[in-house]
């Protein structure tokens, strides 16, 4: 746990998958990427599914939910999801919190690994896993969700979601900008359309909860980006500019998808960025 501002911070992990590496790196060789994060026999490499709880001025705010556990077998192993190393309602009750805490969600996107635990299995109905909670997405995002591009379509499953406007818990943002006292939100689309990053602060420290702009500490190098990214020079140029404050203020990134490394401070690497 960590404090910045009135906020108590909490890593939450939600247990790990398993994604292919060479789609995780795009162009970067895999004999590069392997150094960092090894593969498996099938070239898929371990990721974490890892949240961030903050606690204070009267909410309970949760960054992302995982991948949940409304799977079915095969795509559980095609993805490697594995429960038994951690879980979302089991690391939040490990900090003292239920799901009927959570006041509310900010999901960065919709893809499945981020926003599957935002919804459970009740009998045949499929409903909020934070029945109390108001879930926040920007509004282009969920737009572009709704009618999925080829490209996207299969990481965009609207059980995940839909369920969250049809009980009525979404709350469709415009922009980024002030989300409470001391959190602001970074609105990027080169991984997808209107993704939001959440960035928390006070006069001494800044976190940076990276999402799918920096997954692990292995993405900090510019080139360094997925090929799942929809555009992937973009993302590059919302790298550069979002790094180059992280790295000039002394920001902390908070890397969901690293199961090594939680969170680090970067530094300018020549054109570039590195782990401090």
């Amino acid at each position: 746990m960590r404090r910045i501002g009135p906020y108590s911070l909490f890593s939450i992990e939600t247990g790990r998958f398993r994604l292919d590496g060479g789609a995780m790196f795009g162009v970067v060789p895999k004999p590069l990427w392997e150094r960092r994060i090894p593969a498996d026999e099938r070239n898929r490499i371990t990721l974490a599914m890892r949240c961030l709880l903050i606690v204070g001025e009267g909410r309970v705010i949760l960054v992302d939910t995982g991948i949940g556990d409304k799977n079915e077998e095969k795509f559980a192993d095609i993805f490697g999801i594995d429960h038994e190393h951690s879980s979302l309602e089991g690391s939040l009750r490990e900090v003292g919190y239920e799901p009927e805490d959570v006041t509310d969600v900010i999901l960065t996107h919709l893809h499945f690994d981020h926003c599957g635990g935002a919804t459970r299995r009740e009998g045949e109905s499929v409903v909020p896993t934070f029945r109390n909670a108001s879930y926040h997405v920007q509004r282009e995002h969920w737009e572009w969700a709704m009618d999925p591009n080829p490209r996207e379509r299969a990481s965009f499953l609207k059980e995940n979601f839909e369920p969250l406007a049809a009980q009525g818990n979404i709350r469709l943002l415009d922009g980024g900008g002030r989300f409470a006292e001391g959190i602001e939100l970074l609105v990027v689309s080169g991984h997808t359309r209107a993704m939001q990053l959440v960035k928390v602060f006070d006069n001494a420290a800044t976190l940076l909860f990276a999402a799918d702009l920096v997954p692990t500490s292995a993405h900090v190098p510019l080139p360094w980006v997925m090929a799942y990214d929809v555009e992937p020079l973009r993302t590059i140029e919302e790298k550069g500019r979002i790094l180059g404050a992280a790295a000039d203020e002394g920001w902390l990134l908070f890397f969901e998808h690293d199961a090594e490394v939680e969170s680090a401070v970067i530094e300018r690497d020549a054109r570039s960025f590195r782990v401090k």
